[in-house]
């Protein structure tokens, strides 16, 4: 019996980089694979094949935005109606808005914080409900290193991944009594497409400070 066989997992952002390789895993698991994508259009499509193939007893995509409340209610709704019922939920969605302190607009702020931790409660406290009815369930929220150690011209970055993390603590103390787990994974420097955009001679310096001298891949 595969790890996941009979277990319906949604995850967030998942058309590329690490929500990307996470479903795929999942997928080769046996699970049944819901996920979300927003300005990849072709290639959360293209992803629904390829999970199938990969293993995926059921896959579907859901172009939806986290970010906003009701959306993130409507979203949790349509997968248990689809799939009948909701194990795992993934938090990946993330975006990047990078400068230091004293350049970054206001929007630049709201929008890394919408995205990245608003999200995560939004979808946590729409899919609570069905894991406490069940009383079973599983909430993997992807934060970060820099969440934990900070990094120049990433505060509201930082931020919302460390968010994230006392958000995480939070809802295990609350829901580890109904049987639903809910913890935070923080990835080190991971090469996607969002870090393709960024400065080639920051990147270097980051590989420079890593042991193995290269940053890791999403199937890592």
């Amino acid at each position: 019996m595969k790890l996941l066989e009979g277990k319906t997992a949604l995850i967030t952002g998942a058309s590329k980089g690490i929500g990307r390789a996470i479903a795929l895993e999942f997928a080769a698991q046996g699970a049944a694979v819901a996920f979300t994508y927003l300005s990849s259009i072709e290639k959360g499509e293209a992803l629904v094949g390829e999970l199938l193939q990969s293993g995926a007893t059921k896959a579907k995509g859901f172009r939806s935005d986290a970010s906003k409340f009701d959306d993130a209610a409507q979203l949790v709704e349509q997968v248990v109606e689809e799939f009948g019922s909701l194990d795992i939920l993934v938090n990946n969605a993330g975006i990047t808005r990078d400068n230091l302190l004293m350049r970054m607009s206001e929007e630049h702020w709201d929008q890394v914080i919408q995205t990245n931790l608003k999200s995560v409660f939004n979808t946590v406290k729409a899919s609570a409900r069905t894991f406490m009815k069940q009383r079973a369930g599983s909430i993997v929220n992807i934060t970060s290193v820099v969440g934990i150690k900070g990094n120049a011209g990433q505060a509201n970055y930082a931020a919302s991944k460390a968010g994230i993390i006392g958000f995480t603590k939070s809802v295990a103390l609350e829901l580890g009594s109904r049987n639903i787990r809910c913890n935070a994974i923080a990835p080190g420097f991971i090469e996607t497409e969002m870090t393709e955009q960024l400065d080639e001679k920051t990147v270097q310096g980051w590989r420079d400070a890593i042991p193995l001298k290269r940053g890791g891949k999403p199937v890592d």
